[in-house]
């Protein structure tokens, strides 16, 4: 059941489909495939058990899992490879899940699979209408060696208001935390070191079946494969540079910008391009129907700070309603700080004590100078301002565990050592 106080107040008030059961029971059954040897099929076709560390917890998600010593040989050791050196490009891991679906009926039969290519018809939906979303998350290890993830449930409702938005079925938040779970166990070897980075998370929702007029596609895939990260900008945690572009836009008004998309993010390519050519590290739109009110950084959300007080652009359907942006804004308000969300007008920026921006990559990074109209402008002395350093602190402290958190935003997965 997908409760109101786990998933931060937030519920879907639609059917996802007239004739569709929803029922949110999770499917965990994990096959072989034709890719495994003998001795792993054995150990795939048993199911992953997962086992409560929060009884006590309101939440109806188990709190903590743990993966069965079948597992242990495969995923006791890291992945060889230089921790030291991560970047935020993919490199292929063990794992990944399937799990797919009919139009008009209910997800189910989810598996493990070893990590590949996948086959797609040259007439799915997604490559030809574009009927797709993603999710991204991440996984931490801790110095306790158990992994940590952070906030899943909240993944899993915003991909279920895409689903509804973009005509596809999808997994109930249910199915779509434990598989996320499983993957992640699964791949447990390619976990970052304590300090080292982060299992970066990428579940998928396509529209796999073949279609040929402009339709909902016939069938569905949902798919997790994971990659172990490092930062997002080049710069690390150093300040980044902006551009502020107003002739493209990335949204508009009535249409799929408040929902994780694929096309929203094909549609900054240009501009986002351009604008690195000149050595800046990325863009930040406006609206587009006065060209004067900030709306995000291509993949992340924008936050402006002046004395003491913190902006963000209110959530109006062009801008994705980043589950690291709602985090801040709860700690920030946790912290005394006073949180506003409303139109935050670009000239804002002239005078702004700190501009910082939010996401599950870049989680939060200090802007150092934005640039608009051929006028740069630039914040703070080559590092965190004051308010965004407290605030990436806490956040960053809750999501390894180095804190304890009293806000149940974390799941630990564990392994059994038995």
């Amino acid at each position: 059941m997908e409760s109101s106080a786990v998933l931060g107040g937030l519920q879907p008030n639609f059917p996802l489909c007239p004739s569709r059961n929803t029922s949110s029971t999770p499917l965990l059954r994990l096959f072989s495939t034709s890719h495994s040897s003998p001795s792993l099929s054995v150990k795939l076709q048993k199911q992953l058990p997962l086992a409560s560390c929060q009884a006590a917890s309101p939440s109806p998600f188990r709190r903590c899992a743990t993966l069965s010593n079948t597992f242990v040989n495969e995923t006791s050791e890291l992945a060889d490879i230089e921790w030291d050196n991560l970047g935020f490009a993919f490199l292929p891991t063990d794992y990944m899940y399937v799990m797919k679906c009919a139009q008009g009926e209910n997800f189910s039969k989810g598996e493990l699979q070893r990590f590949g290519n996948i086959e797609l018809s040259p007439s799915a939906g997604v490559l030809n209408y574009g009927q797709g979303l993603f999710e991204g998350m991440k996984a931490y290890r801790k110095q306790d060696g158990n992994i940590l993830l952070f906030r899943p449930e909240e993944n899993a409702l915003r991909m279920r208001l895409g689903a509804e938005r973009m005509c596809m079925p999808s997994p109930s938040v249910e199915q779509f935390v434990e598989a996320v779970k499983a993957t992640v166990l699964a791949n447990k070897r390619w976990v970052p070191p304590p300090g080292k980075g982060s299992l970066y998370i990428r579940p998928l929702l396509m529209g796999s079946g073949a279609v040929l007029g402009l339709a909902p596609a016939p069938e569905y895939t949902f798919l997790i494969y994971v990659s172990p990260v490092g930062n997002y900008f080049k710069e690390g945690v150093a300040p980044i540079n902006l551009i502020v572009e107003h002739e493209l836009h990335r949204a508009t008004p009535g249409g799929t910008g408040g929902v994780k998309t694929i096309g929203n993010y094909a549609a900054v390519l240009k501009a986002q391009s351009a604008a690195k050519a000149k050595g800046y590290s990325d863009v930040l739109y406006l609206d587009c129907v006065h060209k004067r009110y900030l709306e995000e950084v291509s993949s992340c959300n924008i936050f402006v700070v002046k004395d003491n007080i913190i902006s963000t652009p209110e959530i109006k359907g062009t801008i994705l309603p980043g589950i690291t942006r709602k985090s801040i804004i709860d700690v920030a308000r946790s912290e005394g700080f006073q949180v506003e969300e409303r139109q935050v007008a670009v000239d804002e920026l002239l005078d702004a004590d700190e501009v910082f921006c939010t996401g599950t990559a870049v989680v939060v990074s200090p802007v150092g100078s934005i640039t608009y109209h051929g006028k740069r402008v630039s914040y703070g002395e080559g590092g965190f301002g004051a308010v965004s350093e407290k605030l990436y602190s806490v956040l960053t402290r809750l999501q390894m565990g180095l804190t304890q958190d009293k806000l149940d935003w974390t799941v630990e997965l564990r392994q059994k050592t038995y």
